[in-house]
């Protein structure tokens, strides 16, 4: 992985399958200036220190090390997290005959930040085009995803949702504990991923619209800045709180004392037009109503099981309604927290894991 391994639970959960099958595990990502100590976990870790943090000088210096590590190190398999890790282990998968599974994250190469940069689009959209053909195992995280690669490259893709592992609610942190208000209601936005164009803006700018409202943002992301200068400029700053990127065991506790969790990502890009964020599944999990934009994927699961609502454009005024009534109508709210407990039991990752466990067992 390119990120820094710590709040990443979707390779965590597969190096636990692997370590579940008998892999000696070795997880390899980056150290940044600000990442978080790193958990004790069940497997290997390697975090690289970099001269760089971003730019394609950062790329360039992590895909070399990681080539020049991978080629060091004896394995059987190697699992490539997302197409900025793919080249380096291609390329080892070929030098040393090693098995290569490759799980995407996204569609890469339709995300704002390289859409918005199409000289850079090109380069990885080369990347992609020269390798993924030729790969056996594929997997990524939804079903219209896949089919836009299936369609594109003429190779299967396995779906793995990135649904969260159960976890005992009855031990989640007190509002207090947590430095939360205890007579406000809550409306969460979380994620590792808080960058432009995914309504993060717009949901800040609704808070001037509501009362005894906090708009509380859990994560990191290139956005960020834009909103710390958003909220003072509106002197917001006793309607919306700010807390760093967490571990997923602090993360939940989050999550499980919100009213409203939110995923408003806009229909600007392919990428976020068929993207299942991993916050549907954590609000989920933690009995959390979710608002939404009406994205295929989340519209199929939250219509599906009636948990949430849906916004119909990004205006903040009208954000800040929709809020507003869905606080406003507890019995509703019961409801649609009734409804998550049974959409928790179905989309477990018991089951979602069957599919790694059908991809790794011949290889180990």
């Amino acid at each position: 992985m390119i990120n820094d391994l710590v709040t990443d639970q979707r390779v965590d959960k597969t190096a636990g399958v692997l370590v579940d099958l008998g892999f000696e595990v070795l997880m390899v990502g980056r150290q940044r200036t600000d990442s978080p100590r790193m958990p004790d976990r069940a497997y290997e870790t390697i975090r690289m220190r970099l001269l760089w943090e971003k730019g394609p000088l950062f790329y360039a210096e992590y895909n070399i090390r990681l080539f020049f590590l991978l080629l060091s190190r004896p394995a059987e398999l190697l699992v490539s997290n997302d197409l900025d890790t793919l080249l380096p282990n291609y390329l080892v998968h070929k030098l040393k005959r090693i098995q290569i599974v490759y799980d995407s994250h996204e569609y890469y190469t339709a995300t704002p930040e390289l859409v918005e940069r199409p000289k850079i689009q090109r380069f990885w959209k080369w990347i992609e085009k020269s390798i993924v053909p030729k790969l056996k195992s594929c997997i990524t995280v939804n079903a219209s995803i896949a089919d836009l690669f299936e369609k594109e490259y003429h190779v299967p893709f396995r779906i793995v949702r990135n649904i969260p592992r159960k976890r005992n609610h009855a031990e989640t942190a007190s509002r207090s504990s947590l430095g939360l208000p205890e007579n406000t209601k809550i409306v969460l936005l979380q994620g590792s991923g808080i960058n432009v164009q995914r309504g993060a803006e717009e949901a800040v700018e609704a808070m001037q619209y509501l009362d005894n409202v906090l708009l509380l943002i859990v994560g990191g992301g290139d956005v960020l800045p834009i909103l710390k200068n958003r909220v003072q400029e509106l002197s917001l700053q006793k309607k919306v709180k700010f807390v760093s990127r967490q571990t997923p065991e602090n993360l939940a506790g989050y999550t499980a004392n919100a009213d409203i969790g939110l995923t408003i990502d806009k229909d600007t890009n392919t990428n976020y037009r068929f993207s299942l964020p991993n916050k549907l599944f954590d609000y989920i999990y933690a009995g959390v109503p979710v608002l939404a934009t009406p994205l295929i994927e989340l519209k199929n699961i939250i219509q599906q099981y009636e948990i949430g609502e849906f916004i119909e454009n990004h205006n903040p005024e009208h954000i800040a309604a929709t809020i507003k009534k869905m606080l406003q109508n507890e019995s509703q709210l019961d409801l649609y927290r009734k409804n998550t407990v049974k959409a928790a039991a179905e989309l477990n990752w018991e089951n979602e894991k069957k599919v790694l466990i059908e991809i790794f067992a011949p290889y180990a």
